[in-house]
């Protein structure tokens, strides 16, 4: 595979993007990844949608006496959903990236984004006219055209307190304020837009709309998968010491609070502290949002050191998650929110190599002395693929 050119216009360098529009305003990308164009057709999307393992929704959008009226089915669907549409309809597919390794190696065209801030591959199929409505996400997005066009508009941020349409199944709302971009995407451009701004697309004929999604764990999913790692600790369940004042039998006053507090802002701030986090925060990033997919046929291990010896390569399998940290010099891998602690340090080594996007090959594996079962548990876990 021809090495990626980042998704950026050639006027802007990574650090410019991070600095200037990450997280603050949008980004027409022309061509900023014509890999996608006709890597897949509609009807590809459409068959894949009806597969009982697919995460799919199909969006319509009816016309009443009353204004429009939004339906929602969520997967499983089935052909007789798909029969008597109106004119107006979307489905959606997501972790696309499960089914098509090679989709996913186009997360590598954002590699100057942290790979553990990537959610998942989204495609959006919709025929003329079709549409999500005019919405906000929460998180960054990068629009790609694969097949079509679709015009897309960008208007107001949006918060808290932003008004949805009432009894509607999908966060939907008229009002964009002043509309700040207004253009038409053809197949290989890239729009980026940062969190909480309104965007509206429409399909101006058949079209497919690959969505890389970017998020950041939120402090619940820290703070509950903190509590998670400090369990292992037996120093934590000791009780604590408290200065204790004179007081009213029945009162828990602020200054034992305030000791409380202090102690876990103490503990949080020490060194096992520093562990804690680091465990905690690796293990809710490197989790999957959606069931992994068990591969239907698989090599044995004689087969793939042929496949290897003549010429393949492994690849990270983008539907999984594979990360690493390195506090006080020690590396810890992390694939699908749990640490690999009993791999050895030139394994680690490897899966911190591939982490990168870097591939590997037979030679790679030869040098490491890194035995062909190794690499089959690797295949069997979904974190790399075979590149033939």
């Amino acid at each position: 595979m021809t090495p990626l050119n980042f998704c950026l216009p050639d006027t802007v360098t990574p650090e410019q993007f991070l600095t200037e529009y990450w997280q603050k305003k949008p980004l027409l990308i022309k061509q900023g990844l014509p890999q996608l164009k006709d890597m897949f057709e509609p009807q590809d999307i459409l068959g894949l949608s009806l597969d009982e393992a697919a995460t799919s929704r199909l969006i319509t959008q009816n016309k009443t006496e009353t204004g429009e009226q939004w339906q929602l089915q969520q997967s499983p669907l089935t052909e007789e959903m798909f029969a008597d549409l109106p004119e107006q309809w979307t489905v959606l597919v997501q972790n696309l990236e499960q089914w098509s390794p090679e989709l996913g190696q186009l997360w590598n065209a954002f590699n100057f984004i942290p790979q553990w801030q990537r959610d998942d591959i989204m495609v959006s199929y919709a025929p003329k006219g079709g549409s999500v409505g005019k919405h906000y996400d929460e998180y960054d997005v990068f629009l790609a055209q694969g097949f079509g066009y679709r015009r897309w508009q960008l208007g107001k941020y949006c918060n808290e307190r932003t008004e949805f349409i009432e009894n509607q199944p999908i966060r939907i709302f008229d009002d964009m304020g002043e509309i700040i971009f207004d253009e038409v995407l053809e197949p290989g451009d890239v729009l980026y837009v940062p969190p909480k701004l309104s965007h509206y697309g429409v399909a101006q004929d058949d079209c497919l709309t690959f969505s890389f999604g970017f998020r950041r764990p939120n402090l619940m999913q820290v703070l509950d998968s903190l509590v998670d790692a400090a369990t292992s600790e037996p120093s934590l369940f000791t009780p604590l010491l408290l200065d204790q004042p004179l007081q009213a039998p029945g009162k828990l006053n602020q200054h034992s609070i305030s000791q409380i507090k202090q102690q876990l802002l103490e503990l949080l701030q020490s060194h096992q502290g520093e562990e804690l986090v680091a465990e905690a925060v690796s293990e809710v990033v490197s989790k999957r949002q959606y069931e992994l997919l068990v591969p239907e046929d698989s090599l044995d291990a004689e087969e793939l050191q042929q496949a290897l010896s003549e010429g393949a390569i492994i690849r990270t399998d983008y539907s999984s998650r594979l990360i690493y940290t390195e506090l006080d010099d020690q590396l810890m891998v992390y694939a699908n929110g749990q640490p690999l602690a009993d791999i050895s340090d030139c394994e680690a080594e490897l899966l911190k190599r591939l982490a990168d996007a870097d591939s590997l090959t037979y030679e790679d594996f030869l040098a490491a002395k890194l035995s062909t079962e190794t690499v089959m548990s690797w295949l069997e876990n979904s974190w790399v693929w075979l590149d033939f």
